[in-house]
């Protein structure tokens, strides 16, 4: 019997191995598979396990240890316990320094000098005591997840001094243990050993003020994704794009990288930087140039810094934000200031020499001729589209246009052979669908978090996509359905023709229709030149998909496979012919339907987490007169 127990009895008290996630190129243990547990438990089936974790200090705190006092014994028993101690001369004597020193007071009087009172206390030098024992908490997290890890620090294996500071890198073994309180903590980790500590200057680490607006933190792009709230909107801007590769590898795309120089104008008439290397042939062939040319400090970039800073100023006053915050920012702002006023000084006194465009001789220039950085990647697109059938990428692009708030965005583009442009509609509609759905599935985490701290419709919202069927409307109809608006505050008058704006796209999708809208057939002006010119001979076979709150995601278009068309729209809008020949050369050989469209990555991540400024959303946001890194 006794054997037969024996053998029932350990099936209940077996505990399964827990699978910790290693990454494989450390041996460390990403915090998320620590604190992200889908057990009932919440990571306690973890206790007792032995890991190796990194990451930064959140916040911290040292608690200093009660003193251990020792047992009262009685003073016969301390009498016997306590050891024969031999004093020498010495200290004897400096044991009776105040001893002396009355007696001399006494008898000496007046002939009691200050030299000898410092001879006879002097003393050998104590050093100074040491700090009292501790014990040191600090919320690390490594970038994994939204939660951090409670670690324990004592003392007795290292200074607390070292990692207790914000923004400290920690690299320790430990075990993992239950908290001794229970909070929020489920787990926390005691520490054994210290394998790394990267410390941090506290004065000048600017996360080390609390919560800096998302405008002090543009200038801090280097650290700005420490922060919680940058850290889960860049998982979210990375399961986006593992969602676009996701997607388009399903469906048989293959992935093409675009050049980001090019000689084409690939819009036609957009706002494009120049590339270049004749300024810095001309500046080693004339100097001294301006200030500005010689110290790399453009005077318009330190002006329009101030007008930001200041804007930055008036509104951390505003909000009665905290006074560290203020505070730096005004010290900001003065240096500036200054900066600006010695520039302007210098400037006034220093003549300067610049390259006039009409004496650069483009053919000594790198590539030999006028070169940009690319603005759009779907003509390139095209060529591999009509050699390897359906094709996407997912990159950079480029607008020098003062008015928008980044140069640079993350635009992905597709473009798609023996297709229409209802093909290319109902393709951007799934992809959408698509990506919203993946964010649901992928990060409840960081959604929960942005619910709390930044919008609390962001799920909802991205629930809502999922089962909304998207009205579509030519230009026509959208246009009459505005005409019939009563009371609109339109900034802009519409008539038939004109490009619709933001205000009208918004007032379609949100007040007339509450769900996304595609407008399809544009006006032949309001596109660019490679729309497929329809029948009518007015329109062309472009669309926008236009999302509630959000405004435009999407912008696409068949394009025109037909040679005698295509060139016609180039002359006709006074586009240099020979920075197209290759482009035609697709109609002239082989040509077929195709048709494509972009979404940009940083807005879809704007419309995924509801902040505002797409400058939050971008890990390096390139705009005017800011590209500090």
């Amino acid at each position: 019997m006794a054997t037969e127990q024996q053998q029932e009895q350990p099936a209940a008290e077996v505990s399964m191995p827990v699978a910790l996630a290693h990454s494989n190129y450390s041996n460390r243990v990403l915090l998320k598979t620590i604190l992200k547990r889908d057990d009932v438990d919440g990571g306690e089936r973890l206790v007792g396990e032995r890991v190796l974790i990194g990451g930064w200090v959140k916040s911290s705190k040292e608690v200093i240890k009660d003193p251990v006092l020792p047992p009262p014994q009685s003073d016969d028993v301390v009498a016997e316990k306590e050891p024969k101690v031999d004093i020498t001369c010495v200290e004897l004597l400096q044991s009776r320094i105040p001893f002396f020193r009355s007696i001399i007071k006494v008898f000496g009087g007046g002939h009691y000098h200050l030299h000898d009172r410092q001879k006879l206390e002097q003393v050998a030098p104590r050093p100074p005591p040491p700090p009292p024992p501790s014990i040191a908490f600090l919320q690390v997290s490594d970038g994994s997840c939204v939660a951090t890890l409670q670690v324990i620090v004592d003392s007795s294996i290292a200074s607390p001094r070292q990692f207790l500071p914000i923004g400290t890198c920690i690299l320790v073994e430990g075990v993992l243990m239950e908290p001794s309180e229970r909070g929020k903590q489920v787990i926390e980790l005691k520490v054994e050993k210290i394998l790394h500590i990267g410390t941090v200057e506290h004065e000048k680490y600017p996360l080390a003020k609390k919560k800096l607006p998302f405008e002090m933190l543009r200038d801090y792009s280097q650290f700005r994704s420490r922060t919680t709230t940058v850290a889960s909107v860049m998982r979210i801007r990375n399961a986006l794009t593992f969602a676009t590769h996701t997607f388009f590898q399903n469906h048989g795309f293959l992935d093409v990288q675009v050049p980001i120089i090019t000689n084409t104008d690939c819009e036609g008439f957009s706002e494009k930087f120049q590339v270049t290397t004749l300024l810095e042939k001309a500046d080693k062939k004339e100097k001294p140039t301006t200030v500005n040319d010689t110290e790399g400090v453009s005077l318009d970039v330190i002006k329009s810094s101030v007008k930001e800073k200041s804007k930055i100023v008036e509104e951390l006053k505003r909000t009665d934000s905290n006074k560290e915050a203020l505070a730096a920012a005004l010290q900001d702002l003065r240096k500036t200031n200054e900066l600006a006023s010695q520039l302007e000084a210098r400037e006034k006194s220093k003549p300067g020499t610049s390259l006039k465009a009409d004496k650069v001789n483009f053919s000594e220039d790198f590539f030999a001729h006028k070169t940009y950085l690319i603005v759009s990647g779907r003509l390139h697109l095209e060529s591999q589209a009509c050699a390897l059938g359906s094709v996407y990428s997912v990159g950079p692009r480029f607008r020098a246009d003062s008015a928008k708030r980044v140069a640079e965005m993350s635009m992905i583009e597709i473009e798609m052979a023996f297709s229409q442009l209802e093909d290319a509609m109902r393709c951007a509609e799934d992809f959408f669908k698509f990506l919203c759905k993946w964010i649901l599935d992928n990060c409840s985490e960081d959604l929960k978090f942005v619910l709390k701290r930044i919008d609390k419709t962001c799920i909802g919202r991205l629930q809502s996509m999922i089962s909304s069927t998207f009205e579509k409307i030519s230009y026509t109809e959208a246009v009459d359905n505005l005409k019939q608006v009563a009371d609109n505050n339109f900034e802009k008058k519409l008539e038939w023709g004109a490009a619709l704006a933001a205000d009208h796209l918004s007032y379609l999708a949100d007040e007339i229709h509450k769900k996304p809208v595609i407008i399809y057939n544009y006006p032949k002006e309001a596109k660019p030149f490679y729309a497929r010119l329809n029948d009518d001979g007015k329109t062309v076979a472009a669309f926008d998909m236009v999302v509630p709150k959000a405004g435009t995601l999407i912008s696409g278009s068949q394009n025109e496979e037909r040679f005698d068309m295509l060139s016609s729209r180039i002359k006709e809008l006074g586009l240099p012919r020979e920075q197209y020949e290759w482009y035609l050369d697709l109609r002239r050989h082989g040509t077929v339907k195709h048709s494509g469209f972009s979404l940009g990555l940083d807005h879809m991540v704007l419309f995924t987490t509801g902040l505002t400024d797409i400058r939050d959303v971008i890990p390096f946001p390139r705009s005017y007169g800011k590209a500090n890194n």
